[in-house]
Formats: structure tokens, sequence, C-alpha cells
């Protein structure tokens, strides 16, 4: 059987001596290794100056001494490290091999160990909750389908997966390769991730649902999340393992292959498994977006008084980008009102990937006209074509500086926009890495996780940031208080050529870095920002 780690956290002995010995679970492992890799990054930043002065030719890699990438690990919460085993420490092989292959046993080295750590969390969400008669006895057969889906069977994925792995490991203490096991199981068995992920979006609806409705699933919940096996972790940081765990796992690929020597057998292994990864992911993503979009289309429908039945809301082609309230400004559109009282009115906007619903809501149909005295965060909205086919402007006033960046960036993404930053076209643009993970809130937001590396695209001095994730390409807003910014133009450079490497690999080189087709938006918007005194000239263009 596979690396058998849930027996007090002791570890398991294969046949050539190797000890490997976890404690983590995966949700520790996963914020443990991903916070290691914040420090690397931080430490590389602080030894850039020296380093990067003496880099070798153009477009080559800076020379970091390999050594940073592995002491963080040297301390006594560190993760296992392949170069710590008995077994390499007696082999003499450390005396022997370069530091570049040190470096890359201990990236294979990682990805089995990370496995080892899922499987674990696995058995744990197996055997003290799905298999728990006290919580199975308070739950129908609909409901057990709901919250556990087939587990079981991403339960084998990874059994058969850990299996290969660690047999790899017994030919020899001197990893020959890894990726050519996960492209053969990805191409197999890691279907199975696409079902699961795709019903995670009933599966938390459901969740919310019994635990509201079910007292006796309630206090045995309560129950299990109390037991010392699972670490103070909620139910529900199981539920979501396998979704981590695909992403996670081309991630630690693509750390394989930015070390893979090129043109080796290596190299060619970890781009087709990073490319059939790259596709299971996509997968996934796809199914989450299909689920939560039907879901947010329905309840945005419920929600409207009138109906248009010439241009139906739920359509399997339409989506939402953006909603929220803004302020209609009324009056002459003169620079002559500026200086005297305003009237607003708020409106309620739904922006679709082909549709803007302009809407009021009823509770503010008769409350009449507000009062405003400022001029501030103010941009006009020209609609070539409304329902009856003509064409409308609106001056629209916002609640703050980057609620009306967004609603400009929604609006007009494929325009170079007046806000947008000049930094975005240039070949060193800002960087930042995330430190803390977060969850989008918003349509128009992006999810980012610990140690993500984003292009920075614009800022806002109320706290937001644009981004554009390095390594998949995905766009959208985040705070600024779960980033930091990447100082070091070095560290920034390589940041780069490492992102453009993967990209030539799943790309086969046809494209280049930061260059994206644009999302299909109304063709009847044209915004820009109003400005006393060209107010009436600034709105004249057209998308």
């Amino acid at each position: 059987s596979p690396f058998r780690l849930l027996n007090n956290g002791n570890s398991s002995q294969s046949t050539n001596g190797l000890s490997i010995i976890k404690t983590f679970l995966y949700q520790e492992y996963r914020d443990t290794s991903k916070q290691q890799e914040i420090e690397q990054r931080r430490q590389r930043e602080n030894l850039s100056p020296e380093v990067g002065s003496g880099t070798g030719a153009a477009g080559s890699s800076v020379a970091y001494p390999p050594t940073i990438q592995l002491q963080l690990r040297n301390n006594a919460r560190s993760l296992s490290l392949w170069q710590n085993l008995e077994a390499v420490q007696n082999s003499g092989l450390l005396m022997q091999l370069p530091q570049k292959e040190v470096i890359m046993q201990e990236a294979m080295f990682e990805l089995v160990t990370s496995e080892a750590s899922y499987y674990k969390s696995l058995e744990i969400l197996e055997t003290h909750f799905l298999r728990n008669p006290i919580l199975f006895n308070t739950l129908s057969q609909s409901d057990m389908h709901f919250l556990f889906s087939n587990i079981e069977d991403v339960m084998k994925a990874s059994e058969r997966f850990l299996m290969d792995l660690e047999h790899r490991m017994e030919e020899s203490i001197l990893i020959s390769d890894v990726c050519d096991i996960v492209y053969n199981h990805a191409v197999e068995h890691f279907s199975v991730f696409i079902l699961y992920v795709t019903n995670q979006v009933y599966q938390e609806k459901n969740y919310r649902r019994i635990l509201e409705g079910n007292q006796a699933f309630r206090e045995a919940m309560a129950l299990l999340e109390k037991h010392p096996c699972v670490r103070g972790l909620s139910f529900t940081s199981f539920l979501i393992l396998p979704f981590q765990r695909i992403t996670r796992l081309k991630l630690l690929v693509q750390n394989i292959l930015k070390k893979a020597e090129e043109n080796s057998e290596r190299e060619a292994n970890a781009i087709k498994a990073h490319q059939r990864l790259e596709q299971i992911v996509k997968e996934c993503n796809e199914g989450v977006r299909k689920m939560s979009r039907t879901e947010e289309l329905i309840n945005i429908e419920k929600k409207l008084e009138f109906k248009c039945k010439s241009v139906p809301i739920i359509s399997h082609s339409r989506w939402l980008l953006k909603k929220g309230e803004v302020q209609q400004m009324s009056g002459p559109n003169s620079t002559r009102t500026m200086r005297s009282r305003k009237l607003y009115q708020p409106l309620y906007l739904f922006l679709f990937n082909n549709l803007l619903l302009v809407t009021k809501r009823i509770e503010d149909i008769n409350r009449g006209l507000l009062s405003g005295q400022v001029l501030a965060n103010v941009f006009n909205l020209r609609l070539l074509e409304n329902q009856e086919d003509r064409e409308v402007r609106y001056m629209l006033k916002t609640t703050s500086m980057s609620d009306k960046l967004r609603w400009m960036y929604a609006l007009t993404p494929n325009r170079r926009t007046r806000f947008m930053s000049t930094s975005t076209h240039q070949t060193d643009s800002p960087q930042v890495q995330c430190i803390q993970s977060y969850s989008s809130q918003e349509p128009d937001e992006l999810s980012i996780e610990m140690a993500d590396v984003l292009n920075l695209l614009e800022r806002t001095d109320d706290g937001w940031m644009l981004g554009e994730r390095l390594h998949d390409g995905e766009r959208g807003w985040f705070p600024s208080r779960v980033v930091e910014e990447i100082q070091s133009k070095e560290v920034r450079a390589q940041n780069l050529r490492e992102a453009f490497r993967i990209q030539q690999a799943q790309e086969g080189g046809s494209s280049r870095i930061g260059i994206r087709p644009g999302r299909r938006t109304p063709k009847t918007s044209s915004v820009s920002s109003a400005w006393p005194g060209q107010m009436d000239n600034s709105s004249k263009g057209k998308q």
C-alpha cells in the first residue's frame, strides 16, 4: 500500500531504507510550503543586488546561490528534504552531485511528499467523516451524495498515483523522474477531479442547507470537528482538497520544468505532464464557472420586476462580469453646474459579457432625488444603442475611486483607458507576491493564493490593485493588503523568464508574455473619466 501515514503520524519504511516522516495534514503542508516559497523569494530579493551584478548573457537565468532555495526549509518546523534523508546522507551523493541536481531532486521529492500529505488528509475525510456512523445516520442518501460526490474515486486515483511514486523512489535514492508518472496518471485517472470540482458549487450550497436544517447533523459535525485528528481544521477544508491539489500539482510540475535542463527527457516529460494538468485544471474551472454563472443568472432574474422576452437573462452564452450601485448625475452636462448643488439618483447596473442592464431598486423609485455637493469619482457612460435602439448617455458617480476604475475597466477592458498605468506596457512592469490568500467576493475580482506572483496593472489610493497572475494569465482586482511588492528588478526579470518558459512549453512558444485575447463586452458602451472642463467632449470615442 502507499504511504500509510495515519498511524500516529509515524513514518513508512520503503524497501531501500528511505524513511519519509510526515507530520503535516495537507492543509498545513500546503500553507507551510507556500510560506517558505514567499520567504525564499524575499531572501532572493535581499541578495539580488550582489548576485545580479555578475550575471551572464542577456536572457540567461539570474545566478542565485541554489542553497537559498533549501536553507529556509532546514528548521524544526520544516517540510521533509530529500537531502536530509538518512539514506541520501550516507550515500555520499551530496558530495558528488552538482547543486542544480540537488535542487531538482528536492523539487521532485516535494511532489512525492506533498502527495503523501494530501492522501493522509483524504484518509481523514474518509475515515473520520464519510465513514463515521454517527454522521452517516444523520444524512439521507441524496445528502451524502451532495456532500461527498465521487470522493472515493478521487481517493483511488491518489492511492494509485502515490504507489507509483513510491515505487519510483524505491528503485533508487537518486530520483530519475516523476513527471512521466504524473503524465500517465493525468491521462488515465485524473479526470475524476473534473466531476468532483464541478460539483463543489452544489456541495457548498447543500452543506449550508443541511447545516441550517438538520440539528442532528449540526451536532455531530461540531463534535467531529473538535477531534484532535483534524487539528482544528474545518470539515469544509477537507472537502475542497481535490481542487487545491490538482492546481498545486500543476505548479509543482511547473517548478520541475523551470529547473529541467533544456531539451532533456525530464523537460519533455514535464512539458507533457504540465499540458495535461493544465487541460484538467481548465476543465475544472470551466465546470465551476458554468455552474456558478447559471446559479447567478437565476438569482438575478428572480430579482427583476421587468421581464424582457426579447432579451432573456438566462442564457448559456451569458455571464455576469460586474454588478453594483452607482449614482446617476442629473442636470445639464456642463461645467457651469459643477459649482452648484448637484442632484443624483441611484441606479443598479448588471454588466454581462454581452449585455448591460441599467435598473433601479424598487425601494429607490419613490425615494426622490438625493443631493450631492462634490463632483468626485464620476465617469460618463455612452450607450450607442439601448432597448429602443437609440443612443443614451449617463453621467455616473461611484462611492470610491477604486469602484470608478473597476467599472471603467469592466466596461472597456479592450481599450487602453485613461486610468490604466503606462507601466502595464513596459517590459519590466511592477510585480507583487501574495502573502495572504484571498477569495473573490465580486465577479471582477481575482482569487489569489499565497506565493502567487502577479504583474501589477493598476493600483488605487484606497487599497485595491488590478493584477495578472504570471502562471496562468488570469486577471482581476484584489485588496493591496494581501500582497507585497517585489522591489528587485533581477527577481522580477527571473519571474518573467520562468513564466515565459512555462508559457512556451504550454503553447509551443507561439505567444508572448502578457498578451491575452480580450474578453467580449457589450459593443454599445463607451466610457470616459469626467473631469471639470472636458465633460462635453470626453465621451465622443467609440469602442
